[in-house]
C-alpha cells in the first residue's frame, strides 16, 4: 500500500535527542511507592529492564508492566537492553507476587510480558497462563499478555490463549527487511504474522495489539505495506513510536520522527482499519494500555 507521506530513506544519525523527546519528571511520591513495591515483592517490570523513557511517568500514577520468566533474555535483539545470557530457574510462585502487586497498586488493566525464554520447552507459556489467572482471581482486572513468538512450540500459543486475557500483544518491532538485524536470526517477520492470525482463529473474542518503532531506517512505503499485513492478520490496536537507542552499543537511530508525523501516520493507520491507535515519541507497548483497552 502506499503512503500519502513522503518517502522518507535513511541518513546520517542525529547526534542530540530533539527538544519533543525531553519529559519532566513528575511530581508526588507515586514513583516511590510503586519502586519500593516491586522491590519488596522482588518482581521484574520492562520499565526498568528495557529502559523506558515513559517509566518515571507511569510510576507515579502507580502503574507498572510486569516481567515474568526472569530477567535475562535468550535472544540478542539489537535494539533492547534487558541483559542477555544465561537463564534463571522459574519461581513459581512469581504469578502470586504479579497478582498481589497489582492488587497493591489498584490496577484495573494489567500487562504482563516476559523476557524470550527459548530454552524452556513451552517458551514459557504455562507461567504465563498461571499469572493471567493469579491476577484475574485476585483483583478482577483486566489483563493484557505481550508475549514472545514462542519458536512456534506446540501447544504453546494455544495454552496461553486458553486463559483468555483480554488484550494479546505480540510486537512486529519492525518492517520486513530489518527484521533479522534489529529482532536476531531466530526472528521471522512471517511468523509474528501467523502467530497473531492464529490467536484470532483460536479465540475471536480476544482484542489483538502490536507495535512498531520507527526510526529505524524504515521508510514510509515499508511502514504502511506492514500495517497492511497487521490488517490482514486481524489485529485490533496499534501502537507507534520513536526508537531510542538505549546504549551506544546497540542499534543507532537513523532517524527521529516530530510529533506531527507521529500523528500523520496515526490518523492514516486509522483510516487502514484498526479500531485503536497509539502514535507519538514516547508511545510504547504497553503506555496508557488500559485506555485503550477500554475505548471498545
Amino acid at each position: 500500500m502506499s503512503s500519502v507521506l513522503p518517502i522518507v530513506t535513511p541518513s546520517e544519525p542525529p547526534e542530540r535527542l530533539p527538544r519533543w523527546l525531553k519529559k519532566n519528571l513528575p511530581l508526588g511520591n507515586g514513583n516511590h511507592f510503586t519502586a519500593r513495591l516491586v522491590e519488596e515483592l522482588n518482581l521484574e517490570t520492562v520499565c526498568e529492564s528495557a529502559k523506558c523513557p515513559n517509566r518515571m511517568e507511569c510510576w507515579s500514577q502507580r502503574t507498572a508492566t510486569f516481567m515474568i520468566l526472569g530477567n535475562v533474555c535468550t535472544r540478542p535483539c539489537g535494539f533492547c537492553s534487558v541483559p542477555k545470557g544465561k537463564t534463571e530457574a522459574l519461581e513459581l510462585d512469581e504469578p502470586a507476587r504479579v497478582a498481589e502487586a497489582a492488587e497493591r497498586l489498584g490496577l484495573r488493566h494489567v500487562v504482563i510480558t516476559s523476557v524470550t525464554r527459548d530454552d524452556l520447552a513451552d517458551g514459557g507459556a504455562e507461567h504465563f497462563y498461571r499469572s493471567v489467572l493469579a491476577v484475574r482471581e485476585r483483583t478482577g482486572a483486566t489483563v493484557e499478555v505481550l508475549t514472545p513468538d514462542f519458536l512456534g512450540k506446540p501447544g504453546a500459543l494455544e495454552r496461553v490463549v486458553e486463559a483468555a486475557p483480554e488484550v494479546f500483544n505480540h510486537n512486529t518491532e519492525t518492517v520486513p527487511r530489518l527484521y533479522r538485524e534489529v529482532r536476531g536470526r531466530k526472528s521471522d517477520y512471517r511468523w509474528t504474522l501467523e502467530l497473531l492470525g492464529r490467536v484470532k482463529q483460536l479465540n475471536p473474542a480476544l482484542k489483538t495489539k502490536s507495535g512498531l518503532m520507527l526510526g529505524l531506517g524504515e521508510t514510509h512505503e515499508e511502514l504502511f505495506d506492514t500495517l497492511a499485513d497487521l490488517v490482514d492478520a486481524g489485529v485490533d490496536f496499534l501502537t507507534l513510536g520513536q526508537y531510542l537507542r538505549p546504549t551506544p552499543a546497540h542499534l543507532p537511530v537513523v532517524r527521529y520522527l516530530p510529533p506531527e508525523e507521529f500523528d500523520e501516520l496515526g490518523e492514516a493507520a486509522r483510516r487502514m482499519g484498526f479500531a485503536q491507535v497509539a502514535s507519538g515519541p514516547f508511545v510504547r507497548s504497553s503506555y496508557h494500555a488500559r485506555e485503550m483497552a477500554e475505548a471498545l
